[in-house]
């Protein structure tokens, strides 16, 4: 089984992916969080910053792009092949209102005319393998065949299939059934992605679909980072990990501030995994002084127990 990190807006940015992969080995690969081409033909320094060069990153990196505009996405596969990758990933799945609304990631499931068109135009122009990240449908699961129907007419890299539609964001069940329905007619290999939460919930994926040799984990691993590792996510790495995202955060932002606010979405999945700690959840949530947050950060971690899980042996 291969583990891949699920690409985060506003937290697997560069920084964090290196210390991850310092910290807790274990994934195969890391998705960048989607770039958006435009028709400048350039990257922002932001997005200059977060896609270096593929070899000097010690793991294997993957960039998504978010497009519905075939020369944009074409123009962006050429730059991210220069750069050395190997891979770029479509995303075709992202349910924010402001992509969607512009008829980009989970807004092209909206016309499967348009996506069929846009398909054929990339991969008969491109040399670079390209994966797909999807949904079920934008509307119902219903339209998942359809869907499928037309990703099996292209030589997907992989096909990584959240099952859930647009609509449904990341909330209410996933849809097994549909999913259980990709992995038997896809002529493409699937990557299984949704709700995998902690290993209990990873052997059950593992075991309900054994043809499935890839799973994408996105919140779970932000949640509990060490949930690879045969011996779980230790307290102590945990402190090591945290206190150098601190320590890179404040030199990138140039500020405590929006280095405590990126942390904070990072502990926002951390807690859940630390018994009786609601209390100092609250504060930490509320604080703007670093020295107070580094404070009750320490707290949390020297005082509550850890609940979260390990790797089992399958």
């Amino acid at each position: 089984m291969r583990y891949y990190f699920a690409p985060m807006e506003g937290i697997t940015d560069s920084i964090y992916r290196k210390l991850h992969h310092r910290f807790f080995p274990g994934v195969d690969q890391y998705y960048m969080p989607f770039l958006s081409p435009t028709v400048h033909r350039e990257l922002t320094n932001r997005e200059a910053r977060e896609l270096p060069p593929a070899d000097s990153v010690p793991f294997r990196a993957v960039p998504q792009l978010l497009t519905k505009v075939p020369a944009d996405f074409l123009w962006a596969a050429e730059k991210c092949r220069e750069l050395g990758y190997e891979e770029v990933n479509l995303n075709v799945g992202c349910p924010s209102g402001t992509v969607t609304a512009k008829g980009k990631g989970s807004g092209m499931l909206r016309d499967l005319g348009a996506l069929d068109a846009f398909l054929n135009e990339i991969f008969s122009k491109t040399t670079l393998p390209i994966s797909v990240k999807t949904r079920l449908g934008f509307e119902d699961p219903e339209e998942f065949p359809a869907l499928l129907e037309i990703f099996n007419r292209y030589p997907i890299l992989e096909l990584t299939v959240h099952p859930r539609v647009r609509k449904q964001f990341y909330s209410g069940d996933v849809d097994l059934a549909m999913f259980h329905y990709a992995a038997q007619h896809s002529k493409n290999p699937l990557v299984y992605n949704g709700d995998i939460t902690d290993t209990t919930r990873l052997q059950e994926i593992q075991v309900q679909f054994p043809q499935v040799q890839a799973v994408m984990i996105g919140r779970g691993l932000i949640g509990d980072p060490g949930m690879l590792m045969p011996e779980g996510t230790g307290v102590s790495s945990l402190e090591d990990f945290m206190n150098a995202l601190l320590e890179e955060y404040l030199i990138a932002f140039g500020s405590s501030r929006n280095a405590m606010f990126r942390l904070k979405e990072n502990w926002n999945m951390l807690l859940p995994n630390f018994w009786d700690c609601e209390k100092l959840g609250k504060r930490l949530r509320k604080t703007t002084d670093l020295a107070e947050f580094q404070s009750i950060t320490r707290e949390i971690l020297h005082t509550c127990p850890w609940t979260g899980s390990s790797l089992p042996n399958l």
